[in-house]
């Protein structure tokens, strides 16, 4: 499910290398035939919007959103798990899922970053890639509803990965769930966190959620940490490649 991929890189920290390529990325997803057409039109407006803005109003929008507070984290078990030692652990078991499918994790972030893991679940084919997209559902979700509670058009990127795992989830009921919950990036909200939160690291925890979608990886499975997105030219039709991440 190689639209994946690209719904990663569009999630990922934006970079020159991606805001370059606006019109092939809106190529992309007109021509996807995974995306539902509601999701292919929310994501069109999406390219349309944040390409269309300065790449340094769409990077300062971003650290808004997801460097701040916890509610927007983008790490899967920072959501699970919080700072628990059974974090640690579900990172170690995600982490061996990645290795066991013959990638090499050749970047800085924790495995359990959102756009990591969809790059790696990209490879998986599509019937294994809906079920590591279930196994996470509840907090592909919970970002959703957050993100739509902030009016911010983030939302159609994490409703489309819900869309494409086929996930049975009330999200009417979750946004009720929400409705009245404070903003956690705020000043004030910020300095409480650091007042009262300890972080606290230990090795001995157990049955640490790693999703349990165990799936062995195809032969014609990438054995790389670069999954590349393939952009067309429609103008030439010259075909290049981007790798999704260098």
């Amino acid at each position: 499910m190689k639209i994946l991929s690209l719904i990663s890189r569009l999630i990922d920290y934006p970079s020159d290398e991606l805001y370059a390529h606006a019109e092939d990325v809106s190529d992309y997803i007109a021509g996807n035939e995974d995306l539902a057409e509601s999701d292919k039109t929310a994501l069109q407006a999406f390219v349309a919007q944040r390409f269309g803005d300065s790449l340094l109003d769409w990077q300062s929008d971003y650290d808004g959103l997801f460097e701040r507070g916890r509610s927007l984290s983008l790490l899967i078990y920072e959501h699970i798990h919080g700072e628990s030692r059974d974090r640690g652990q579900a990172m170690v078991d995600l982490l061996e899922q990645y290795k066991a499918a013959g990638l090499d994790i050749g970047v800085r972030e924790l495995p359990d970053y959102i756009p990591l893991f969809l790059e790696f679940v990209s490879t998986q084919g599509n019937e294994n890639a809906k079920g590591w997209l279930q196994d996470i559902g509840p907090v592909l979700a919970l970002l959703t509803v957050r993100l739509e509670k902030r009016q911010c058009n983030y939302s159609s990127l994490f409703q489309a990965l819900v869309n494409l795992s086929e996930v049975d989830i009330d999200l009417d009921a979750l946004r009720e769930q929400v409705k009245e919950e404070k903003r956690d990036d705020t000043k004030k909200a910020l300095d409480k966190v650091w007042e009262e939160e300890a972080v606290t690291f230990g090795g001995d925890a157990t049955n640490g959620g790693c999703p349990t979608n165990t799936s062995k990886p195809s032969e014609s499975q990438r054995r790389d940490q670069d999954v590349p997105i393939q952009f067309i030219d429609a103008a030439n039709n010259i075909r290049s490649e981007e790798s999704v991440r260098g």
